[in-house]
């Protein structure tokens, strides 16, 4: 092979490694200008080939003089590149096999016997560095690709953390969003609840006002009959009187006529007395249910008060249904004494119970499925060995369907029609027997049988 052809096939083994070399070290990125010099890496080999043909002495190296050229370019790159790791491999790769072949290209120049002398020793040494060449040029390429891995997979990381960056900016936006529509909904629900409140207020003063209505039905009707003796008894006193008087102007009087006139004058007084304290009692009892409640416990007669409420919630539907009548049943403990508590409280509890065991009976009774049925409601009181009082306020009415039952203390909910109930009267009643007296309010019931509710209340001596 001639030297040009060799100083040819040397040009384009340079191009070559030129080219490789460009992508291996990413030249256009991190090296851009010297990248663009390199276009120029053929014009040594073509000025070498153009010298070739002038000068005949030696000229057989030119190539190796080409290629070490070459190499040397590449070295200073690589010196440039020295903080890049598979620069520095590469480097450590080039180095022996350029040194190898410029110690061999100056024995040529200077001694040829001693390069053919020792031809064999000459070519282990140039394989190995052949072989220390191609490993840590693999080695540089597989730490390259590590190091490309671990770029992509910053850039992830990188892009994850842009992504990230963005959907916090987002949900911080939607955030503020939800915060602006929470706090108008805050405000709305707030303005709602105070509508509330105020409803609910005028409710429950509806419910006392319903309440004191049924019980001022029940005492009109009620203190009916002790007016009515009070009456009777004042015109059969004044006939007495007149008697005794026509008795006493008789020339001839009778003193045992007029004893008996006496007696029975004083008996008409004292019942006159009785059913008049019967009335003001009556009317005692009135004033103190519609009298604002401060909340003060007082010495109450629990027997007196279940037996005064329920013949004014008895009456009080009499007095809206002539036609209703019912057997009532008593059994009041002449052990129960006095307990301390709110008598006004109390008593709108009480009212409450009766009134709604008699509208459960008259209702059966209207639907008149049980024939020979007889409304009936019994009312106990008890005063347990542990200490605590219990009344028990039993009819023989509707009964409370199972669905429905654990419901009728919630505040609103109501069996009856719509216009004859608030939903409040049991709730109200279960607060003020749970909340006010520290007791407990409880209910029995069967649907088509009967219904008993069980009021227990510490016995607590006033």
């Amino acid at each position: 092979m001639n030297v040009n052809t060799t100083i040819f096939f040397s040009i384009v083994i340079a191009v070559v490694l030129v080219r490789v070399i460009r992508r291996f070290l990413d030249l256009p990125t991190r090296l851009p200008r010297v990248n663009r010099l390199l276009d120029y890496i053929w014009v040594p080999g073509v000025a070498l080939f153009a010298l070739s043909s002038l000068i005949s002495w030696k000229s057989d190296q030119l190539d190796e003089i080409y290629l070490l050229l070459v190499f040397g370019v590449g070295i200073w790159i690589l010196l440039r590149l020295r903080t890049y790791r598979p620069a520095r491999l590469l480097l450590l790769a080039v180095i022996p096999f350029v040194a190898y072949s410029a110690f061999e290209l100056l024995l040529a120049l200077v001694t040829p016997a001693l390069l053919k002398d020792y031809d064999d020793s000459f070519e282990v040494a140039q394989a190995f560095t052949f072989i220390w060449l191609f490993t840590f040029a693999l080695i540089a390429r597989n730490q390259k690709n590590q190091l490309e891995k671990d770029r992509l997979l910053r850039e992830e990381e990188e892009q994850a953390k842009q992504r990230i960056s963005a959907q916090n900016v987002e949900l911080e936006r939607l955030v503020a969003e939800r915060t602006a529509t929470l706090t108008q909904q805050a405000e709305e629900l707030r303005y709602a609840l105070t509508e509330l409140r105020i409803t609910q207020n005028q409710l429950i003063q509806s419910e006392k006002m319903a309440s004191l209505g049924e019980l001022t039905a029940g005492i009109a009707h009620e203190i009916q009959n002790p007016l009515n003796f009070v009456t009777n008894f004042s015109d059969v006193s004044t006939e007495l009187l007149t008697e005794l008087e026509e008795e006493q102007q008789k020339a001839d009087r009778d003193p045992e006529l007029e004893a008996e006139i006496l007696t029975d004058l004083k008996q008409n007084l004292q019942k006159i007395t009785h059913h008049g304290q019967r009335a003001a009692s009556i009317v005692r009892a009135m004033l103190e249910h519609s009298r604002a409640n401060n909340g003060e416990r007082q010495p109450t007669d629990l027997n007196k008060l279940a037996d005064e409420y329920l013949r004014l919630a008895y009456h009080g539907l009499r007095a809206k249904d002539k036609t209703f009548n019912a057997t009532i049943t008593t059994f009041f403990d002449p052990s129960l004494g006095q307990i301390s508590a709110v008598s006004q409280d109390l008593g709108r509890v009480l009212l409450n119970l009766f009134t709604n065991a008699f509208y459960a009976v008259q209702k059966k009774q209207k639907e008149g499925h049980t024939p020979g049925y007889v409304p009936t409601v019994s009312v106990n009181t008890l005063h347990r060995s542990s200490g605590e009082v219990e009344i028990r306020v039993r009819d023989n009415g509707t009964g409370i369907p199972e669905s429905v039952k654990d419901k009728i203390f919630q505040p609103f909910f109501t069996t009856k029609p719509t216009g004859e109930g608030t939903g409040l009267g049991l709730s109200l009643s279960y607060d003020i027997i749970t909340k006010g007296h520290d007791g407990t309010l409880t209910v029995e019931t069967e649907e088509g049988e009967g219904t008993e509710f069980i009021i227990t209340l510490p016995a607590t001596k006033p």
